[in-house]
């Protein structure tokens, strides 16, 4: 049998409060390996946002399991056995960054491996209100994609580049104060980073965080720090209505939408001694579709 050597390590995972989400699902994984487990979380606020549960997966549900607090997939870590801590912090703030690190080495230990899923969404366009947009996939959104706006744009980038980014270089400085000789990077990107219709904002953000990725990957390396990203096909969080699933299939060779599952395992594998010689690289995960 593989030994990952996972455990006793301890893993900060960014955006793990939804109990049918990608984060909430590699958490569990390192916990079924034996690591501790701190987990970030934020519910965000406005309009459309509602912890009430929708019937169904779409937007709404989505938005649903978003709002609520990380107690859910906490209590599932907890219940087997490791360590696990949950943290609520709103990482568009740089100063929440330092306070993650602080509060995860209070709880379960010194952060060995990160992994920053946790993103903020929002679809927008070139295409002016009223046009018509490009395609029929662009249809079958609840929220027809805004026209870019520098708020939008701001919060984009604050959540999904510059956080993580910050994450990375905090990770970084205190594995090297301490004299590690280990560390794991995982980022979360998207299969729609190099263009990115009706998402233009999300995709260029997640185009950035892959060459943060493969920067940090050569000038880390020397302290025993690898640093990869996993670019996602659909996967099913809660926000994949039948209609569009129905759409999207055809393009997928595996014949199925993603887990959750799906992602967490080749996140533990990236973190594990077996991948250990893998640095710099991106990992489409999405079934074949990019094949």
């Amino acid at each position: 049998m593989l030994d990952p050597q996972l455990k006793d390590r301890t893993v900060l995972v960014t955006g793990a409060n939804n109990p049918h989400g990608i984060g909430a699902a590699i958490a569990r994984a390192f916990a079924a390996q034996g690591a501790s487990v701190f987990l970030h979380y934020f519910r965000p606020e406005g309009p459309g946002v509602s912890g009430e549960a929708a019937e169904g997966p779409g937007q709404a549900f989505y938005r649903s399991q978003q709002k609520k607090s990380a107690e859910e997939v906490l209590q599932s870590i907890r219940d087997s056995g490791v360590p696990a801590h949950a943290f609520e912090a709103d990482l568009s703030d740089p100063a929440a960054i330092p306070v993650l690190f602080e509060e995860a080495e209070r709880t379960v230990g010194p952060v060995g491996i990160l992994v920053n899923n946790a993103a903020h969404w929002e679809g927008d366009t070139f295409v002016p209100a009223g046009a018509e947009l490009a395609n029929r996939l662009d249809e079958l959104w609840t929220d027809r994609p805004r026209s870019i706006t520098g708020c939008g744009f701001d919060r984009l980038f604050a959540v999904n580049v510059r956080a993580a980014v910050l994450l990375m270089a905090e990770f970084a400085r205190r594995r090297i104060a301490r004299g590690a000789r280990w560390g794991r990077i995982v980022n979360i990107s998207t299969g729609g980073a190099e263009c990115f219709p009706s998402e233009v904002s999300y995709g260029a953000g997640k185009y950035a965080l892959e060459s943060y990725t493969r920067s940090a990957a050569c000038e880390l390396r020397k302290f025993g720090i690898t640093v990869n990203a996993i670019s996602l096909g659909p996967v099913q969080t809660g926000w994949i209505t039948p209609e569009l699933e129905r759409e999207v299939l055809p393009s997928i060779p595996l014949g199925r939408i993603g887990a959750p599952d799906d992602v967490a395992d080749v996140v533990v594998f990236l973190a594990s001694h077996q991948a250990r010689w893998v640095t710099g690289q991106k990992f489409f995960v999405g079934g074949g579709r990019e094949m």
